[in-house]
């Protein structure tokens, strides 16, 4: 039996500190990165200083949007509304956990190419999500 994807309410994110350009960009359907100017090397969860050389010259690039499925798995049990969650490794090469979203949940599988989306929270932001390429 499938598991057909459906439109369920997404709470605000709670934004911290230097998040705003990142979900303003989402809001306008750009899905954005940090890179280190001084590594090259994106990273994601956005934060001030590189993860990797903890270098300060960091700056925002717009991401292809396009990635792999790493692994993932289909909740049906918690709540109304059944979801998919999943890491999605990006061309840049860094891995999100994310959402998969508009196809039959059960069709999902490792190794798929995905591309980026963007659903509306709830009174916020628009968020970044991937749906089957």
């Amino acid at each position: 039996m499938s598991t057909p994807y459906h439109d369920r309410k997404i709470p605000a994110p709670k934004l911290n500190y230097g998040d705003e350009t990142y979900f303003e960009a989402a809001t306008l359907g750009k899905f954005l990165l940090k890179y280190c100017n001084d590594c090259g090397q994106y990273h994601h969860y956005p934060r001030a200083l590189c993860p990797f050389c903890f270098s300060d010259k960091t700056e925002w690039k717009e991401s292809k949007g396009t990635g792999t499925v790493y692994s993932y798995s289909v909740t049906r049990a918690s709540g109304p509304t059944p979801y998919a969650i999943a890491y999605v490794t990006l061309d840049e090469g860094v891995t999100i956990l994310t959402n998969i979203v508009d196809c039959d949940l059960d069709t999902i599988r490792i190794g798929q190419k995905v591309i980026v989306t963007f659903k509306p929270s709830e009174d916020g932001p628009g968020i970044p999500m991937f749906k089957l390429a």
